[in-house]
């Protein structure tokens, strides 16, 4: 019988906390991209992203000139300057830095980490329904509703995790 930290046991986890589980590993998972993608946007200049994307999107774009997905990489890394670059890579950096410590204290039960988790998050749930007040898309409204959902996972487990109060008679 495999012992949980918290004091379960395997067969006492409900399908909530291996949702929560997954959820931060993928949330882990984009940390670590957004990690990458920072280095990258660091260390190739605007130009050089230009030409990769131009060259990965081209042969999509020679079977259907219309393509949405290739022609919003193509016309977004055609306008890419260098100071766009280097906030693109600072964001993405310390965006992801956030992302990785968080979860990899939620991932060991530190106690500190859920409220730090539920506030980075509110604040990007918040950024991103104004930007889908501005311009709508269904990704970001998957993503936001995605966040939402490990927000109220991450206080359910954040409640079961913080310890009670002791009653002092």
């Amino acid at each position: 019988m495999e012992h949980i930290s918290n004091g379960q046991t395997a067969e006492k986890r409900t399908a909530l906390d291996r949702t929560f589980r997954i959820s931060l590993g993928l949330k882990g998972l984009d940390g670590v991209l957004e990690l990458v993608g920072g280095v990258l946007l660091l260390f190739v200049s605007p130009r050089q992203i230009g030409s990769i994307v131009h060259l990965l999107t081209q042969h999509e774009l020679s079977e259907d000139p219309h393509d949405l997905i290739a022609n919003a990489l193509v016309h977004a890394t055609g306008n890419l300057s260098a100071s766009a670059s280097i906030f693109g890579a600072i964001y993405l950096l310390l965006h992801g830095i956030v992302k990785v410590v968080l979860v990899w204290a939620l991932l060991r039960d530190k106690l500190w980490a859920y409220p730090w988790m539920i506030a980075f998050l509110l604040v990007f749930i918040a950024y991103q329904v104004y930007k889908l007040l501005v311009s709508f898309s269904w990704g970001l409204t998957l993503l936001t509703a995605f966040d939402i959902l490990i927000v109220w996972i991450t206080w359910r487990e954040f409640r079961r995790h913080k310890p009670k109060p002791s009653v002092v008679a």
